[in-house]
């Protein structure tokens, strides 16, 4: 556990923690939030901020404006990691803070790092310190905290979203460290290029974090010639190589939703462009191909039945040739089901007979429909009257095929669509529809 944040700059820590803002002029993006008159900045400039949650993705200033609050209020600021502290420290904590309330008059923040780590035991014992305001909460996390938390800490916390940096926010960032001379890089003389600190800024993707340590790598790893350290593009693209997509569990199920609603859409383009970031943030494919068989039937169904052909035939050619020559026989799929036309009959069809086997009574079979494969069938009666569609004109007969008691119900209703337009011109030719 550690009381206030420490003051002091530490040369041999990474560059990134370093150069943390120190004040909200300092604070470098999320505008939406500590902009000029914002909530979250009128609070932190009144010392009035209330137990709060700051959740988004990494590198994008959740810690560094806990950090900000810290310097800022007149309270006793106290930082655990849900990862490590149990409710031991917690119960430690709240002692602590309920001294110095008393004695001193002082208020105290908790401020735990990746909260959503916090388990409901956990959470619970905070709560009392909570509602008798011994503590204020603030926590920070990568996770979304309506899904990751527990209702009760949530439900007495505001939520302030963090969202990725801007490329110009990360350039701002990267180019004060690099002058700097104090906490910064500005000892060692170094110049970059403006194509390499664009290169940086790209691939770190909204992570300042990331930024900073390809700064401090480059500027490290680089001979200075004539007393100056030039990091060129060529180094840059050395310092920091791959782009890391940020994904979640909660960003995860997200872009998959996205990639299941530009599927039902007929956007090939959209759902070609999630199935890549899925990929690309390392997501089984086999998900991906799980999905295209389902939205064969859900969303095309029988106005176009070659779709399930497709999705089942990648799923295939997954299992057989792998990754990543696979992925074109995924494509193809993908666009083949965008492009198909549409219809959610089956769903509608199945629901309504599930809806029903659900809540009707269990009734015998009519003898017709009986079973007559075993000896004794036909002295049972069983099959008596059972028409044989075969021997009749287009090998369909009308009769009696619903259980009793749902006779009448119509569970599937053709589209209009593809090759469902001709089964309703069936189902109407035969008196199962209305034209």
């Amino acid at each position: 556990m550690n009381d206030l944040f420490d003051q002091h700059t530490d040369l041999r820590s990474p560059l990134a923690d370093r150069m943390r803002p120190r004040t909200l002029d300092e604070f470098i993006g999320q505008a939406h939030i500590v902009g000029k008159g914002k909530l979250l900045r009128r609070a932190i400039e009144t010392d009035s901020l209330q137990s709060s949650i700051f959740f988004g993705p990494p590198g994008c200033g959740k810690t560094t404006l806990a950090n900000v609050v810290a310097n800022t209020t007149g309270a006793r600021f106290v930082k655990l990691n849900a990862v490590t502290a149990g409710v031991k420290d917690v119960r430690e904590m709240i002692a602590e803070a309920e001294n110095a309330k008393r004695l001193y008059g002082q208020e105290t923040y908790l401020l735990l790092d990746e909260c959503h780590r916090w388990s409901k035991a956990q959470s619970d014992s905070i709560l009392p310190a909570l509602e008798k305001g011994v503590v204020k909460f603030i926590g920070s996390t990568t996770e979304n905290p309506m899904v990751s938390m527990t209702g009760a800490i949530v439900s007495r916390c505001r939520l302030f979203q963090f969202f990725p940096l801007t490329e110009e926010d990360i350039l701002n960032a990267m180019r004060a460290a690099i002058s700097d001379e104090e906490r910064g890089m500005g000892m060692y003389h170094a110049v970059f290029d403006e194509d390499a600190l664009l290169h940086i800024a790209h691939v770190a993707n909204g992570d300042a974090r990331c930024a900073l340590n390809a700064v401090e790598l480059a500027v490290l790893t680089t001979k200075p010639v004539d007393g100056v350290i030039r990091v060129t593009a060529e180094i840059a693209a050395e310092s920091v190589q791959q782009k890391t997509l940020l994904c979640d569990e909660q960003q995860f199920y997200d872009m998959l939703s996205a990639f299941c609603k530009s599927l039902r859409g007929g956007d090939s383009d959209a759902a070609l462009a999630w199935f890549a970031r899925l990929m690309y943030a390392g997501l089984d494919p086999r998900i991906i191909v799980r999905r295209l068989i389902a939205h064969a039937s859900e969303d095309v169904g029988l106005a176009n039945p070659q779709a399930m052909v497709q999705a089942v035939t990648a799923g295939q050619a997954l299992e057989m040739i792998g990754m990543p020559e696979a992925r074109l026989s995924i494509t193809q799929a993908i666009i083949y089901l965008c492009e198909s036309p549409k219809s959610n009959s089956v769903v509608i069809a199945v629901d309504g007979a599930w809806a029903d086997a659900a809540r009707s009574f269990d009734q015998p079979v009519p003898v017709h429909l009986r079973d007559t494969s075993y000896k004794g069938a036909a002295q049972l009666g069983h099959g008596k009257g059972y028409k044989y569609p075969h021997d009749y004109p287009g090998h369909v007969v009308e009769q009696a095929y619903m259980p009793p008691d749902v006779e009448g119900h119509i569970y599937y209703i053709p589209g209009e669509l593809g090759q469902e337009a001709k089964i309703r011109q069936n189902h109407v030719q035969r008196g199962k529809l209305k034209s």
